[in-house]
Protein backbone atom coordinates (compact mmCIF):
# COMPACT_ATOMS: atom_id res chain seq x y z
CA UNK A 1 0.00 0.00 0.00
CA UNK A 2 0.96 3.23 -1.04
CA UNK A 3 1.08 6.14 1.41
CA UNK A 4 -0.13 9.77 0.76
CA UNK A 5 0.10 13.42 2.34
CA UNK A 6 -1.54 16.04 1.24
CA UNK A 7 0.97 18.98 0.11
CA UNK A 8 0.79 22.63 -2.37
CA UNK A 9 2.57 22.63 -5.16
CA UNK A 10 5.13 25.48 -5.72
CA UNK A 11 2.29 27.85 -8.02
CA UNK A 12 -0.34 27.51 -4.99
CA UNK A 13 -2.65 25.18 -6.76
CA UNK A 14 -5.27 23.32 -4.86
CA UNK A 15 -3.66 21.01 -2.39
CA UNK A 16 -2.30 17.73 -4.25
CA UNK A 17 -1.79 14.10 -3.21
CA UNK A 18 2.03 12.88 -3.85
CA UNK A 19 3.42 9.01 -2.84
CA UNK A 20 5.86 9.54 0.02
CA UNK A 21 7.77 6.31 -1.37
CA UNK A 22 8.82 5.45 -5.43
CA UNK A 23 9.94 6.45 -8.78
CA UNK A 24 6.36 8.49 -9.10
CA UNK A 25 7.10 10.78 -5.85
CA UNK A 26 10.90 11.22 -7.78
CA UNK A 27 9.44 11.94 -10.82
CA UNK A 28 7.21 14.33 -9.75
CA UNK A 29 9.57 16.39 -7.36
CA UNK A 30 12.30 17.07 -10.53
CA UNK A 31 9.52 19.32 -11.93
CA UNK A 32 9.72 21.73 -8.92
CA UNK A 33 13.16 23.83 -7.57
CA UNK A 34 15.87 21.98 -5.82
CA UNK A 35 14.68 23.85 -2.41
CA UNK A 36 11.35 22.21 -2.83
CA UNK A 37 12.40 18.92 -3.60
CA UNK A 38 15.11 18.54 -0.52
CA UNK A 39 12.49 19.57 1.44
CA UNK A 40 9.93 16.84 0.30
CA UNK A 41 12.75 13.97 0.28
CA UNK A 42 13.57 14.43 3.73
CA UNK A 43 10.04 14.38 4.86
CA UNK A 44 10.11 10.80 3.01
CA UNK A 45 13.25 9.82 4.53
CA UNK A 46 12.23 10.96 7.83
CA UNK A 47 8.97 8.94 7.54
CA UNK A 48 10.89 5.56 6.39
CA UNK A 49 12.99 5.87 9.44
CA UNK A 50 9.79 5.90 11.78
CA UNK A 51 7.96 3.24 9.45
CA UNK A 52 10.79 0.80 10.23
CA UNK A 53 11.05 1.97 13.97
CA UNK A 54 7.33 1.20 14.19
CA UNK A 55 7.46 -1.93 11.85
CA UNK A 56 10.64 -3.07 14.31
CA UNK A 57 8.67 -2.16 17.74
CA UNK A 58 5.69 -4.20 16.32
CA UNK A 59 7.62 -7.44 15.49
CA UNK A 60 9.11 -7.12 19.11
CA UNK A 61 5.56 -6.94 20.74
CA UNK A 62 4.32 -9.81 18.78
CA UNK A 63 7.60 -12.29 19.21
CA UNK A 64 7.30 -11.20 22.78
CA UNK A 65 11.36 -10.57 22.53
CA UNK A 66 12.12 -6.69 22.83
CA UNK A 67 15.15 -5.19 21.41
CA UNK A 68 18.05 -5.45 23.80
CA UNK A 69 22.03 -5.33 23.56
CA UNK A 70 24.32 -7.83 21.84
CA UNK A 71 25.18 -9.96 25.10
CA UNK A 72 29.31 -12.00 25.17
CA UNK A 73 28.33 -14.19 27.31
CA UNK A 74 25.09 -16.32 28.24
CA UNK A 75 25.87 -17.71 30.87
CA UNK A 76 28.39 -16.85 33.31
CA UNK A 77 30.03 -17.76 36.51
CA UNK A 78 30.85 -14.76 39.04
CA UNK A 79 33.46 -15.24 42.01
CA UNK A 80 33.23 -12.35 44.59
CA UNK A 81 35.70 -12.31 47.00
CA UNK A 82 34.68 -12.08 50.64
CA UNK A 83 36.76 -8.98 51.01
CA UNK A 84 34.72 -6.67 48.44
CA UNK A 85 31.62 -7.34 50.85
CA UNK A 86 33.63 -5.05 53.81
CA UNK A 87 33.44 -1.93 51.79
CA UNK A 88 35.06 0.35 53.98
CA UNK A 89 35.15 -1.71 57.14
CA UNK A 90 37.94 -3.70 58.74
CA UNK A 91 35.70 -6.96 58.82
CA UNK A 92 32.32 -8.46 58.22
CA UNK A 93 29.31 -7.44 55.37
CA UNK A 94 28.35 -3.78 54.73
CA UNK A 95 24.93 -4.34 53.47
CA UNK A 96 24.88 -1.57 51.18
CA UNK A 97 27.68 -3.40 49.40
CA UNK A 98 26.13 -6.17 49.42
CA UNK A 99 23.08 -4.03 47.70
CA UNK A 100 25.15 -2.86 45.26
CA UNK A 101 26.82 -5.59 43.79
CA UNK A 102 23.22 -7.65 44.13
CA UNK A 103 21.93 -4.55 42.07
CA UNK A 104 24.36 -5.48 39.23
CA UNK A 105 23.29 -9.37 39.62
CA UNK A 106 19.88 -8.20 39.13
CA UNK A 107 20.91 -5.58 36.09
CA UNK A 108 22.72 -8.38 34.15
CA UNK A 109 20.10 -10.89 34.55
CA UNK A 110 17.60 -8.65 33.08
CA UNK A 111 19.33 -9.03 30.01
CA UNK A 112 18.87 -12.55 30.04
CA UNK A 113 22.17 -13.88 31.09
CA UNK A 114 22.07 -16.84 32.96
CA UNK A 115 24.23 -16.50 36.61
CA UNK A 116 25.73 -18.10 39.07
CA UNK A 117 27.79 -16.85 42.13
CA UNK A 118 30.96 -18.08 44.01
CA UNK A 119 31.79 -16.10 47.19
CA UNK A 120 34.89 -16.04 48.94
CA UNK A 121 34.84 -15.69 52.89
CA UNK A 122 38.17 -13.67 53.72
CA UNK A 123 35.78 -10.74 55.33
CA UNK A 124 34.72 -13.58 58.02
CA UNK A 125 37.56 -16.03 57.84
CA UNK A 126 40.20 -17.22 56.62
CA UNK A 127 41.88 -21.12 57.11
CA UNK A 128 45.31 -19.86 56.26
CA UNK A 129 45.46 -17.62 59.04
CA UNK A 130 45.34 -20.57 61.40
CA UNK A 131 47.40 -22.42 59.70
CA UNK A 132 50.35 -19.44 60.09
CA UNK A 133 49.87 -19.68 63.57
CA UNK A 134 50.55 -22.98 64.16
CA UNK A 135 46.96 -24.43 64.11
CA UNK A 136 45.24 -27.28 62.04
CA UNK A 137 44.72 -26.09 58.04
CA UNK A 138 41.87 -28.44 57.54
CA UNK A 139 40.15 -26.71 60.58
CA UNK A 140 41.11 -23.20 59.64
CA UNK A 141 39.55 -24.33 56.31
CA UNK A 142 36.24 -25.67 57.60
CA UNK A 143 35.82 -22.48 59.30
CA UNK A 144 36.31 -19.87 56.38
CA UNK A 145 34.15 -22.49 54.59
CA UNK A 146 31.13 -21.38 57.11
CA UNK A 147 32.16 -17.95 56.50
CA UNK A 148 31.75 -18.54 52.67
CA UNK A 149 27.85 -18.99 53.56
CA UNK A 150 27.32 -16.79 55.27
CA UNK A 151 28.23 -14.54 52.99
CA UNK A 152 26.03 -16.34 50.30
CA UNK A 153 23.05 -15.80 52.45
CA UNK A 154 23.63 -12.18 52.74
CA UNK A 155 23.67 -11.51 48.43
CA UNK A 156 21.09 -13.72 48.66
CA UNK A 157 18.78 -11.58 50.80
CA UNK A 158 19.72 -8.51 48.79
CA UNK A 159 18.80 -9.97 46.19
CA UNK A 160 15.18 -11.03 47.50
CA UNK A 161 14.98 -7.50 48.40
CA UNK A 162 15.36 -6.90 44.81
CA UNK A 163 12.82 -9.40 43.65
CA UNK A 164 15.06 -11.52 42.11
CA UNK A 165 14.94 -15.06 42.54
CA UNK A 166 17.98 -17.04 44.42
CA UNK A 167 19.20 -19.77 45.98
CA UNK A 168 22.13 -21.15 48.54
CA UNK A 169 23.57 -24.66 47.45
CA UNK A 170 26.50 -25.84 49.42
CA UNK A 171 29.04 -28.11 49.48
CA UNK A 172 28.65 -28.53 53.04
CA UNK A 173 25.85 -30.37 54.05
CA UNK A 174 23.51 -28.12 56.08
CA UNK A 175 20.02 -28.67 55.68
CA UNK A 176 18.57 -26.16 58.40
CA UNK A 177 20.19 -23.47 56.44
CA UNK A 178 20.53 -24.18 52.95
CA UNK A 179 20.35 -26.95 50.39
CA UNK A 180 23.50 -28.67 50.00
CA UNK A 181 25.14 -28.69 45.84
CA UNK A 182 24.26 -31.30 43.35
CA UNK A 183 25.21 -30.26 39.78
CA UNK A 184 21.73 -31.48 38.68
CA UNK A 185 20.14 -29.63 41.18
CA UNK A 186 22.21 -26.56 40.21
CA UNK A 187 21.89 -26.73 36.36
CA UNK A 188 17.97 -27.48 37.28
CA UNK A 189 17.54 -24.00 39.59
CA UNK A 190 19.44 -22.22 36.66
CA UNK A 191 16.91 -23.39 34.08
CA UNK A 192 14.39 -22.57 36.22
CA UNK A 193 15.05 -18.60 36.01
CA UNK A 194 16.92 -18.66 39.62
CA UNK A 195 20.47 -17.08 40.40
CA UNK A 196 22.22 -20.03 41.63
CA UNK A 197 24.74 -18.89 44.91
CA UNK A 198 27.77 -21.50 45.75
CA UNK A 199 28.70 -21.55 49.30
CA UNK A 200 31.32 -23.43 51.05
CA UNK A 201 34.24 -23.47 48.18
CA UNK A 202 35.06 -26.81 46.54
CA UNK A 203 33.84 -28.77 50.27
CA UNK A 204 36.98 -29.68 50.35
CA UNK A 205 40.29 -28.39 52.71
CA UNK A 206 43.38 -26.72 50.97
CA UNK A 207 41.00 -25.50 47.92
CA UNK A 208 40.87 -21.66 48.11
CA UNK A 209 37.43 -20.11 46.91
CA UNK A 210 38.82 -19.05 43.63
CA UNK A 211 39.60 -23.23 42.59
CA UNK A 212 35.49 -23.66 43.55
CA UNK A 213 34.81 -20.90 40.87
CA UNK A 214 36.53 -22.31 38.43
CA UNK A 215 35.20 -25.61 39.55
CA UNK A 216 31.37 -24.54 39.61
CA UNK A 217 31.96 -22.68 36.01
CA UNK A 218 33.19 -25.81 34.27
CA UNK A 219 30.13 -27.64 35.83
CA UNK A 220 27.64 -25.32 34.98
CA UNK A 221 28.96 -25.01 31.63
CA UNK A 222 30.46 -21.49 32.11
CA UNK A 223 30.96 -19.17 28.75
CA UNK A 224 33.14 -17.18 31.15
CA UNK A 225 34.07 -16.96 34.55
CA UNK A 226 34.05 -13.17 35.96
CA UNK A 227 36.43 -12.72 39.21
CA UNK A 228 35.14 -9.12 40.55
CA UNK A 229 38.56 -7.79 42.03
CA UNK A 230 39.98 -4.41 43.48
CA UNK A 231 41.29 -2.84 40.46
CA UNK A 232 40.06 -3.29 36.70
CA UNK A 233 42.44 -5.90 35.38
CA UNK A 234 45.09 -7.57 35.70
CA UNK A 235 48.27 -5.65 36.31
CA UNK A 236 51.73 -6.46 36.40
CA UNK A 237 52.04 -5.60 39.84
CA UNK A 238 49.96 -4.08 42.56
CA UNK A 239 48.74 -0.86 40.76
CA UNK A 240 47.53 0.47 44.44
CA UNK A 241 51.47 -0.10 45.42
CA UNK A 242 52.88 0.40 42.33
CA UNK A 243 51.68 3.14 40.40
CA UNK A 244 53.31 2.60 37.36
CA UNK A 245 52.73 -0.91 36.99
CA UNK A 246 51.17 -2.51 33.39
CA UNK A 247 47.77 -3.09 32.94
CA UNK A 248 46.85 -6.15 30.52
CA UNK A 249 44.11 -5.78 27.90
CA UNK A 250 44.04 -9.44 26.76
CA UNK A 251 46.23 -12.47 28.05
CA UNK A 252 46.21 -15.99 27.84
CA UNK A 253 46.10 -19.06 30.70
CA UNK A 254 49.45 -19.88 29.93
CA UNK A 255 51.31 -16.39 30.37
CA UNK A 256 49.34 -15.62 33.09
CA UNK A 257 50.67 -18.57 34.78
CA UNK A 258 54.21 -17.69 33.15
CA UNK A 259 54.42 -14.32 34.50
CA UNK A 260 53.09 -15.65 37.95
CA UNK A 261 50.52 -12.93 37.89
CA UNK A 262 48.58 -12.97 41.08
CA UNK A 263 44.97 -12.98 39.75
CA UNK A 264 44.16 -16.33 40.95
CA UNK A 265 45.20 -19.20 42.45
CA UNK A 266 47.73 -21.82 40.06
CA UNK A 267 45.06 -24.57 40.44
CA UNK A 268 41.94 -22.17 39.14
CA UNK A 269 43.81 -20.99 36.06
CA UNK A 270 44.50 -24.15 35.09
CA UNK A 271 41.51 -25.45 35.18
CA UNK A 272 39.85 -22.97 33.60
CA UNK A 273 42.77 -23.44 30.60
CA UNK A 274 41.56 -27.20 30.32
CA UNK A 275 37.92 -26.77 29.78
CA UNK A 276 38.40 -23.47 27.41
CA UNK A 277 37.19 -20.85 30.41
CA UNK A 278 37.73 -16.99 29.45
CA UNK A 279 38.45 -15.24 32.70
CA UNK A 280 37.18 -11.63 32.55
CA UNK A 281 38.87 -9.86 35.66
CA UNK A 282 37.05 -6.40 36.31
CA UNK A 283 36.39 -4.22 39.10
CA UNK A 284 33.58 -5.05 41.39
CA UNK A 285 33.19 -1.79 42.99
CA UNK A 286 32.40 0.07 39.50
CA UNK A 287 28.59 0.21 39.39
CA UNK A 288 27.18 -1.29 36.41
CA UNK A 289 30.31 -2.45 35.17
CA UNK A 290 28.88 -6.43 35.28
CA UNK A 291 26.65 -5.91 32.99
CA UNK A 292 28.77 -3.22 30.25
CA UNK A 293 31.43 -6.02 30.28
CA UNK A 294 28.38 -8.86 29.37
CA UNK A 295 26.92 -5.79 26.44
CA UNK A 296 30.90 -5.40 24.93
CA UNK A 297 31.85 -1.93 26.78
CA UNK A 298 33.40 -1.17 30.22
CA UNK A 299 37.06 -2.04 31.21
CA UNK A 300 38.71 -5.60 32.05
CA UNK A 301 41.42 -7.71 31.35
CA UNK A 302 40.26 -10.87 29.21
CA UNK A 303 42.20 -14.32 29.41
CA UNK A 304 41.56 -16.77 27.31
CA UNK A 305 43.37 -19.76 24.73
Amino acid sequence: MVNYQYGRSLHKRAPVLYPLAGSAFDAVIRHWDDQAATRLLATREQYNEKAKSATAGLAASRTGHPMTPEIRYRRVLLKVSGEALMGEQGFGIDVAVVDRIASDIAEARALGVEISVVIGGGNVFRGVAVASKGGDRVTGDHMGMLGTTINALALRTSLTKMGVDAIVLSAIAMPEICESFTQRAALAHQAAGRVVIFAGGTGNPFFTTDSAGALRAAEMGAAALFKGTQVDGIYSADPKKVPDATRFDQLSHDEVLQKGLAVMDIAAVALARENHIPIVVFSIHQKGEFGRILTGSGRATVVSD
